[in-house]
C-alpha cells in the first residue's frame, strides 16, 4: 500500500489529484494532505541515501553498483523551473519567486563509430524556416514567406541517410534545488555507482553555461565535451537576424553559418560574424539587450568559449549525440510535477519531491527496489531479535 501512494505522489501532478486516483483505482482512502507526508518521507530517505553516496565518492569509498562495464554512455545536464516560497506561518505562498532546479540524465548508449563523418550536411529540419523559428522561440507566424527558402523541401540538401545517432538504452535521473557545486557532487557520484567510468566512449552534453563546464571539469574531466547544437543553432539564427539586411540576406547568412558549424568549421563562422560586428559597430556600455550590436557580440563570444566543444564531425564519428535532447525530455516530464503557476514549494519541500520524482522516471526502477528493501517491507526477511 505504501509503494502504492508513493508512486501516485511522485507520478501525478498533485498530492489530491493522487488521492483521488487511489480512491477510485485502488480502493485506498486517503487524504491528499496524508499522500504528501509520506511521500516525502520517503522521499527525504531517498534525499539522505543519495547524500550519503555522494559524500562516499568525494572521499573515493563509494564502489560501483553496477558491475557491467557500459560500451558508451553520455552524461547530459540543464535546468528546470519551480516556484519556491518562503517559509512563514499561515496559508498561502509569501514571496513567492522562480527559481532552477537542476537536471542531469545519465544513459548508457547504443552506437557505432565511423571511420567519416555518417551526416556531413545538417538534417532538413535546420534548414526549414518556421522549424528553425520554433526551435528558436522566434515567431515566424508573422514574418513573408521567402520563395525557394525552407519553404519546398526538395531545396534542402538530401546526403545520404546513415542511421549513426545514439540510441538510449537505460537513463537514471538526478534532480536538485541545490548549487552548481552541490550538483556535480550528486551526478559524479551517480556516474560513479552506474560505472560509468569503465565505458570506452563518454561524452558530457550541456548548454554554455559556465558551471556546466566547471561541472565537467572537476567531475567529468575524461568525458568528451560537447555543447548542444541547438543552443548553437539558436545563437546563429539571432547573429544572422542581427546583422541586418533583407529577409532572404539574413536566412542566407543564417544557412551558411550553421552549416560551418554542424561540419566543425566555426572559425569561418566566427570570421564572418566578426566582420559583421565591425560594420554594424560595438555596443555601447550600457546598451539593451535587444540591441542587435549586443545580441551579434552575445552570439559571437558564445561561439568563440564553446568553439573546443563544437568538434560535430568527430562526435558523430564517435557515435556521440550533438544535442541534449535527452535531457530537454526529461526536463518536461520532472517540469509535469512540479512546475505550474499555481503550484508553491517550500525548499524542503521541493528538494524531497524532485528526489522521488528522479527516482520514478529512471529506467531501474529505483524507487521500487528501495521500497522493496525498505526496513518494514514485507518483502523483508525479519531476523530474530
Amino acid at each position: 500500500m505504501l509503494a502504492k501512494i508513493v508512486h501516485a505522489g511522485a507520478v501525478l501532478p498533485s498530492f489530491d489529484l493522487a488521492a483521488r486516483t487511489l480512491r477510485l483505482l485502488a480502493d485506498i482512502s486517503i487524504s491528499g494532505r496524508h499522500v504528501g507526508r509520506l511521500t516525502e518521507r520517503i522521499a527525504a530517505e531517498l534525499v539522505s541515501r543519495r547524500d550519503e553516496h555522494a559524500e562516499a565518492h568525494r572521499l573515493r569509498k563509494l564502489e560501483a553498483q553496477v558491475l557491467n562495464a557500459p560500451d558508451v554512455v553520455v552524461v547530459e545536464v540543464d535546468g528546470g523551473r519551480y516556484q519556491c516560497r518562503a517559509e512563514a506561518p499561515g496559508c498561502g505562498a509569501w514571496s513567492p519567486q522562480w527559481r532552477e532546479d537542476k537536471v542531469a540524465c545519465l544513459v548508457t548508449l547504443v552506437s557505432r563509430t565511423h571511420a567519416t563523418d555518417p551526416q556531413p550536411e545538417p538534417p532538413a529540419c535546420f534548414l526549414d524556416r518556421k522549424h528553425v523559428g520554433n526551435m528558436t522561440q522566434c515567431s515566424v507566424a508573422k514574418e513573408p514567406e521567402i520563395a525557394g527558402v525552407g519553404a519546398d523541401p526538395s531545396l534542402v540538401p538530401s546526403p545520404k541517410q546513415i542511421d549513426w545517432q545514439p540510441e538510449r538504452r537505460v537513463r537514471t535521473c538526478v534532480v536538485t534545488t541545490r548549487d552548481s557545486e552541490e550538483f556535480g557532487r550528486l551526478v559524479g557520484a551517480e556516474a560513479k555507482a552506474r560505472n560509468f567510468e569503465t565505458a570506452s566512449r563518454r561524452a558530457f552534453v550541456g548548454d554554455g553555461q559556465a558551471y556546466n563546464w566547471s561541472i565537467q571539469k572537476r567531475w567529468f574531466a575524461g568525458y568528451v565535451a560537447v555543447v548542444d547544437f541547438i543552443h548553437v543553432l539558436g545563437y546563429v539564427w539571432q547573429a544572422a537576424r542581427a546583422s541586418g539586411g533583407t529577409d532572404p540576406e539574413q536566412w542566407d547568412r543564417y544557412a551558411r553559418w550553421m552549416r560551418s558549424c554542424w561540419q566543425g568549421r566555426v572559425s569561418e563562422a566566427l570570421a564572418e560574424m566578426d566582420r559583421e560586428q565591425e560594420r554594424i559597430g560595438e555596443a555601447p556600455e550600457g546598451a539593451e539587450e535587444t540591441d542587435v550590436r549586443v545580441v551579434l557580440g552575445r552570439a559571437r563570444g558564445y561561439l568563440r568559449n564553446n568553439v573546443e566543444r563544437m568538434k560535430y564531425p568527430e562526435f558523430r564519428k564517435a557515435g556521440l549525440p550533438v544535442t541534449s535532447s535527452w535531457v530537454e525530455s526529461l526536463i518536461k516530464e520532472v517540469n509535469y510535477r512540479v512546475k505550474g503557476t499555481e503550484k508553491f514549494w517550500n525548499q524542503d519541500g521541493a528538494e524531497s519531491v524532485l528526489a522521488v520524482r528522479a527516482a520514478v522516471l529512471g529506467d531501474d526502477e529505483r524507487l521500487d527496489t528501495y521500497l522493496a528493501a525498505r526496513p518494514g517491507s514485507p518483502f523483508q526477511r525479519r531476523t530474530a531479535a
